[in-house]
């Protein structure tokens, strides 16, 4: 399992790429919620209210999530990170099987 976080402008962005995600069977669930973003956008010091989004995937699903994620969103140079996951209970793991494809 895989978990692969990115950021949007704001929350319908995330809920749009969330939508997309699961209505292709690419993840189990995927979290969005607003969060407070502070970073250098061309040499000056930016504050913004984001959208912090949090896909539940399998290490399969990165490259077509990845992909999904660049055709559809709002930013130039949006961030994709992916972090393996060691373990996860047994539960949660038979289910995402089944919705994962």
């Amino acid at each position: 399992m895989v978990l692969i976080y990115t950021t949007c402008k704001n929350e319908e962005e995330g809920k749009k790429l969330a939508k997309l995600v699961i209505e292709h069977h690419m993840a189990s669930c995927v979290n969005v919620w607003p969060i407070q973003s502070v970073y250098r956008w061309e040499g000056e010091i930016k504050e913004d209210q984001e959208a912090g989004v949090l896909i539940k995937t399998l290490e399969s699903k990165l490259q077509p999530i990845e992909d999904l994620i660049m055709q559809n969103h709002a930013y130039v140079t949006p961030f994709i990170g992916a972090v393996d996951v060691r373990r996860i209970n047994h539960a949660y793991k038979e289910w995402m099987s089944e919705v994962v494809r």
